[in-house]
């Protein structure tokens, strides 16, 4: 049983989070085939990771992987193929292999970036790659000294011909 919950006190009190609410209230909403086609996301190092699916029975012509603004839409279409001996139909005494259209789509965070994908073995594998720009990259700020001074703190002043000078 899923229930829909109210995010909207969280919005009176937060600004820049409507992307993190907007991911929250999707990943609660139900549909239909959320299952199928199986797959695995796996870490694979620090900024990579992988994403397995299971498409048996697809060919790559099939299968359509698009990168879009913090998305990945993954679609497979199976067309109707003629077999090489001509146009004969195949008789189908049982199906067990789910050959239907598909389309899942993943949220990627900030920077992640498609590197590759490949099919073999009817897993199609999608490997992905955070790359920060180097302007975001945490760096590292030398703290350097203003001199002896700053540790002793006020300095009294003593008088020397007229004029004050700093001991």
């Amino acid at each position: 049983m899923r229930t829909e919950y109210d995010f909207s006190p969280l919005f009176r009190s937060t600004v820049g989070f409507d992307r993190m609410f907007d991911l929250l209230q999707h990943s609660t909403r139900g549909g239909v085939d959320e299952n199928y086609p199986p797959y695995d996301i796996e870490r694979t190092g620090e900024d990579s990771y992988r994403v397995t699916l299971a498409v048996a029975g697809f060919k790559p012509d099939d299968l359509n992987v698009v990168a879009q603004q913090n998305m990945l839409v993954v679609t497979g279409e199976r067309r109707n193929r003629a077999e090489a001996g001509g146009e004969q139909q195949r008789q189908v005494l049982h199906r067990g292999i789910a050959g239907r259209s598909f389309e899942r789509r993943f949220e990627l965070a900030d920077h992640v970036k498609v590197a590759s994908a490949d099919l073999a073995d009817g897993l199609l594998t999608i490997e992905l790659k955070r790359e920060i720009p180097e302007a975001m990259r945490p760096r590292r700020i030398e703290v350097g000294s203003a001199g002896s001074n700053v540790l002793r703190g006020p300095q009294p002043q003593r008088q020397v011909e007229g004029q004050a000078q700093v001991a």
